[in-house]
C-alpha cells in the first residue's frame, strides 16, 4: 500500500509539472501577433528624451536578456520583477498591464519563440509607442525612433529567419506622453500570418 501511494503521488507530481509547462506554453493568434510576453517595466526617463533613450543601454547586455517570470532586474538604479503578460488585444497595452498611467518611461518585452523547422525569409511586422528598438537572437533588427501609435504592420523587417529552436526576441519600448505600448506578428513569403509557433514566457 505504501508502494502503491509513492507511485501514486510522483505521477500525480509529474502530472502536475507537465500541465506546468504546458501553461507556460502559448500560440500567436489568428492573425500571427504574439500576444504572450514577459514584461519589464516602468522606468522613468527624463521628459520627452525618448529618441535619445532609444540607443542607451539601460540594461548591461540588453540584446541578450533571457528572464523569466520573478526575476528581478535592475534597471536606472531601480529594480523590477519581470511578470509574464498575456495581451488582450493583437497589441500589447503596457499601461493597461500596469493598472495605471505612465509617461517619459521605458520598459522591455521578452518573448521565446519556438519553430518547428529553419523559417528563412519571413517579414517581422511591428509598430511601438513611442520609440522602439527590436533585438532577435541576440541582434537588432529594426529601430524606430520617433513618436508614433501602434498601427498593425507599421514597420517592416524583412528576410527574418527564425531558427528551428528557441528565438529570443526582445522588444524595448519607450513611451513620451499618453498611450504606451507595442505589437508584433511573422508572415511568410505568401504574406499570410505565420501561427504555427510555440510562445513560452521562459527560457
Amino acid at each position: 500500500m505504501r508502494n502503491a501511494l509513492i507511485v501514486s503521488t510522483c505521477a500525480l507530481a509529474m502530472s502536475f509539472a507537465a500541465f506546468s509547462a504546458r501553461a507556460q506554453d502559448a500560440k500567436p493568434d489568428a492573425e500571427g501577433f504574439i500576444r504572450d510576453w514577459l514584461m519589464l517595466a516602468p522606468f522613468s526617463i527624463a521628459e520627452n528624451s525618448g529618441a535619445d533613450e532609444i540607443d542607451k543601454k539601460q540594461v548591461e547586455n540588453e540584446a541578450s536578456l533571457k528572464p523569466k517570470a520573478g526575476d528581478k532586474q535592475k534597471v536606472l538604479d531601480k529594480e523590477v520583477e519581470w511578470k509574464a503578460i498575456s495581451a488582450k488585444a493583437f497589441d500589447i497595452d503596457i499601461n493597461d498591464q500596469l493598472k495605471g498611467s505612465h509617461e517619459d518611461v521605458l520598459g522591455y518585452l521578452v518573448a521565446y519563440v519556438v519553430a518547428d523547422k529553419d523559417m528563412p525569409d519571413l517579414t517581422l511586422l511591428c509598430s511601438s509607442n513611442d520609440q522602439g528598438k527590436l533585438y532577435l537572437n541576440g541582434k537588432e533588427i529594426h529601430k524606430y525612433a520617433e513618436g508614433g501609435t501602434v498601427d498593425k504592420d507599421r514597420d517592416k523587417v524583412e528576410k527574418v529567419t527564425l531558427k528551428k529552436g528557441v528565438n529570443v526576441i526582445v522588444y524595448k519600448v519607450i513611451n513620451e506622453k499618453n498611450n504606451w505600448g507595442a505589437c508584433l506578428r511573422f508572415k511568410d513569403k505568401a504574406d499570410k500570418p505565420v501561427t504555427n509557433l510555440v510562445v513560452k514566457t521562459a527560457p
